[in-house]
């Protein structure tokens, strides 16, 4: 399986980072060693200084499909979950300057949070659902998918064109404003619609 995630997708974001508005989905991937399942704690990494928590909306893939048409793109996917993708952003900041690949800095090990998946159908309507992030029982983060800048039918058609997608395959649907740092003993909790779908500690 592979992951591919997506930068830049909420206008709030982009705007906190400097970033410029994309006019087409800004695509990265993470190896599947980067996946951290089952709530086991994110152990802070020792090659950066600052590691930021970016929630988001993860959809599974559950069936083979290579230039999907946007309208067919719901069928390609039953299953939500959310995740976070985590930046070491200092060492983002000078890769950038450089104009070096982003993967030392987003696709180390344990850099993407995964939860349980529940059933699209859970909820009534998809490209409505409120999210958030806790840490230390404080919301830092909070969206809506229908800010998107890319819907995810959107995205999944986009990221055909470029990568085959197969069973199992995810992706990482972008995150809202409020990215920060995370620190040793912190607990992060994320709600789809206020119910919990992880709960781990930093340490």
């Amino acid at each position: 399986m592979k992951i591919l995630c997506i930068g830049r997708n909420y206008i709030g974001h982009a705007k906190e980072l400097n970033n410029p508005l994309p006019t087409e989905p800004v695509i990265f991937s993470k190896p599947d060693s980067a996946l951290l399942r089952n709530n086991d704690p994110f152990f802070l990494p020792d090659f950066a200084n600052s590691f930021h928590h970016e929630v988001e909306i993860v959809v599974r893939i559950n069936r083979l499909g290579k230039n999907i048409e946007e309208k067919f793109a719901s069928r390609y996917y039953k299953e939500i979950g959310l995740g976070i993708d985590f930046t070491a952003r200092d060492l983002q900041d000078e890769l950038k300057k450089k104009g070096l690949p982003w993967e030392k800095c987003k696709a180390f090990d344990s850099s993407a949070v995964i939860s349980k998946f529940v059933s699209k159908d859970h909820f009534p309507d998809i490209n409505n659902l409120n999210f958030y992030l806790e840490i230390n029982g404080e919301i830092r983060q909070k969206g809506n998918i229908s800010d998107m800048i890319f819907s995810i039918d959107q995205i999944i058609a986009q990221v055909s064109k470029y990568f085959t997608l197969k069973i199992g395959d995810l992706i990482y649907t972008g995150t809202p404003s409020g990215v920060g740092p995370v620190k040793i003993g912190d607990r992060l909790r994320g709600f789809i619609e206020n119910e919990l779908f992880f709960d781990f500690q930093v340490k």
